[in-house]
């Protein structure tokens, strides 16, 4: 099973390359940041964590993840580089495919791609995007990178997204696209999209009966037709119970990731490596 961090970025405390470099160092799989633009001070929208307001300021402060994932590429050499999750409905997708094959370009084939439907409609909309074809708008535009990363003349048409044959380059490493998951909610409709246009699921923080819901995604899966399974990534957020990685791997989880503290750069380099020895020696 493997082990990765997330690191909820900000404009204070630790660095992403910073992190990064020491979560490769400590042998953890995978480094991930997350994305806002904005946070409307005025919204309708419910945290999905608190169904209120913000449980922390970092939301507010969160540095772009395109710019996060470069700065850490440039010192490491073998951690996956994610997002958990990304708003691909707040770009360009034209210019968004180029900065993520850009990315597994220059990092050597380590991009994974998390995307999330986003909870915040305030902030999708201030970018154009209609609250209720939020999902559409970000199939269409997953697509059309798809598109872009794998073909040598690439085109779409789309109810919100249009490409006219063009050429782009560089492609990404992997191929034929950079691998998606998808943060959502363990719900039937969520598998089901999932299982449609996405490789994997990320699990939410709020999220309960892990068992139940991983074999609900491979049932889909499977009745989707698609073949091997797809990609859990477990997210954090509780003290472990004994053998509960033992209980994970068993079921089918591939991935299990840990959130790191608000706190300074020296204290976060010691909780990576107390925690990455800790992990991998239960693992």
């Amino acid at each position: 099973m493997d082990l990765s961090v997330v690191l909820f970025t900000s404009d204070r405390g630790i660095t992403p390359a910073d992190a990064a470099k020491a979560a490769e160092d400590a042998g953890f799989h995978a480094f991930y940041v997350p994305e806002h633009s904005h946070i409307p001070t005025s919204r309708d929208s419910a945290h999905p964590g608190t169904g209120g307001e913000i449980p922390d300021d970092r939301y507010l402060r969160i540095l772009d993840p395109w710019v996060s994932l470069a700065t850490a590429a440039a010192v490491t050499s073998t951690i996956r580089l994610g997002t958990a999750v990304a708003l691909p409905m707040e770009h360009d997708p034209i210019t968004l495919a180029k900065t993520l094959a850009t990315l597994d370009h220059l990092s050597g084939g380590r991009v994974t791609l998390g995307v999330g439907f986003g909870w915040n409609v305030e902030e999708l909309e201030d970018h154009g995007v209609p609250g209720k074809k939020r999902r559409t708008v970000l199939r269409e535009y997953l697509e059309l990178m798809g598109e872009l990363w794998s073909k040598e003349v690439a085109s779409y048409d789309g109810e919100f997204a249009h490409l006219k044959p063009s050429w782009a380059y560089p492609k990404p490493v992997q191929q034929p696209r950079i691998p998606i998951l998808v943060g959502a909610g363990g719900t039937p409709k969520n598998f089901d999209w999932i299982s449609a246009n996405a490789d994997g699921w990320i699990t939410t923080p709020i999220e309960t009966d892990i068992e139940e819901r991983v074999a609900g995604l491979t049932e889909t899966w499977s009745a989707k037709g698609r073949e091997g399974k797809p990609r859990v990534v477990v997210l954090l957020t509780s003290r472990l119970e004994p053998g509960q990685l033992e209980r994970w791997q068993e079921l089918g989880v591939d991935e299990v990731m840990m959130g790191l503290p608000d706190k300074g750069a020296e204290e976060v380099r010691a909780f990576i490596g107390k925690m990455g020895a800790r992990l991998t020696a239960t693992a």
